[in-house]
């Protein structure tokens, strides 16, 4: 697909910030790691990618405003666009030799994210999605969401939270009304790369709460431009606002709702 040139600098950018990451990711035993909070670790390389999307981002556009998940929001002289950043989802498997992490970059417009890219730099995997235009992955495959209808042959994604986290009795209420229901859950440690999946059919669907705007901007549309349905765990929740999240395709959206609903 050929995209925009807001997207085009996106995709570089994703790019770049993973080369970096990638050189820290085969010393990783030797990187420098500091507490950020219960379970939630911050590195060196975190840090780092975040200013390399940073500087790429800003340079290409420097009125849009910057919201990252390491250096926090900046205004941008034009208030009706901003980017929305997670240099390194999936942190803590990255610490731990885990292959399984991304870049994530949404461009939000007048609230409404118009583009979204999750680069998958171990794998080499590049998903993208803009407004109206289709989601993609790499340089010319088309993503769709899963065809299957029973929930009995479905395999799900989701979160389970670590340490301090508050909603823990909430999930284990969640993985007992839903794994007898269905094929499968797995828990990946990456919420952008859970959304590219379901966008890729891989997933079927996928739930979790508790989750930062940067987490979500970016698959999110990518699901949706994919096929699928997205919203928040309670009808009225909106992502990313809420932190909660619940996206499925078309034929299981609804059984699974129905599951994580009723209380």
């Amino acid at each position: 697909m050929k995209g925009s040139a807001n997207l085009n600098v996106m995709i570089k950018t994703a790019r770049k910030a993973g080369r970096s990451l990638v050189k820290d990711f085969r010393e990783v035993e030797n990187l420098q790691v500091s507490m950020k909070g219960a379970g939630d670790f911050v590195s060196r390389a975190d840090i780092a990618a975040e200013k390399i999307v940073r500087d790429e981002l800003m340079a290409a556009r420097p009125t849009y405003g910057f919201v990252g998940e390491e250096g926090g929001a900046t205004e941008g002289e034009d208030p009706t666009r901003r980017w929305i950043v997670d240099p390194l989802d999936g942190t803590t498997n990255f610490l731990h030799g885990l292959p399984h992490w991304a870049v994530s970059i949404a461009l939000e417009h007048k609230g409404q994210i118009v583009a979204g890219v999750v680069y998958d730099p171990a794998k080499d995997e590049m998903f993208y999605a803009e407004k109206g235009a289709g989601a993609w992955l790499n340089d010319s495959r088309r993503l769709r969401v899963s065809g299957r209808h029973a929930m009995i042959e479905a395999v799900f994604a989701t979160g389970i939270p670590f340490a301090a986290k508050a909603t823990l009795p909430a999930m284990l209420t969640d993985l007992a009304k839903i794994m007898p229901a269905c094929a499968g859950v797995r828990r990946f440690g990456s919420a952008a790369l859970d959304l590219a999946y379901v966008a890729a059919g891989r997933y079927d669907g996928y739930w979790e709460r508790e989750l930062s705007i940067w987490d979500v901007a970016a698959g999110m549309l990518i699901v949706r431009e994919a096929g699928g349905f997205v919203e928040g765990i309670r009808a009225e929740q909106d992502p990313l606002e809420s932190g909660s999240i619940l996206c499925a395709n078309g034929q299981l959206f609804d059984p699974l709702a129905k599951l994580l609903r009723d209380r």
